[in-house]
């Protein structure tokens, strides 16, 4: 679940920059970058500008969505164990099987005399 969440985080920044960027600048800026008068530059026009701006809400939203389900995905604690012992069960018992008791050494035989 983490890892869609977070590819998807991923993908809206990518889509957010790239939606500001292809915004219009305001002016200012030492009269630098997007230009003023005169037409036909890609995406003029007011219909455009709402549709980017719409876009950008929605992307920004979706960022801040995300980032906030990746954090409390992470403040979350994950539990480590197995199905297994999350049941309390298992095909068998539940105990460790008991290991075989170690032999004893055998007692040292007296010599035979003949």
């Amino acid at each position: 679940m983490t890892t869609v969440i977070l590819v998807i985080h991923i993908m809206v920044a990518i889509a957010l920059v790239g939606s500001v960027l292809l915004q219009r600048s305001e002016g200012g800026a030492l009269g630098i970058g997007g230009g003023g008068g005169g037409g036909g530059g890609f995406l003029s026009g007011r219909g455009a500008a709402n549709m980017l701006t719409r876009t950008t809400a929605v992307l920004a939203l979706a960022f801040f969505a995300t980032s906030i389900s990746l954090t409390l995905i992470a403040k979350t604690p994950q539990n480590t164990g197995t199905i297994i012992n999350s049941t309390g069960q298992s095909s068998g018992s539940t105990t460790a099987p008991a290991l075989p008791a170690p032999a004893a050494p055998a007692e040292p035989q007296a010599p035979v005399s003949q």
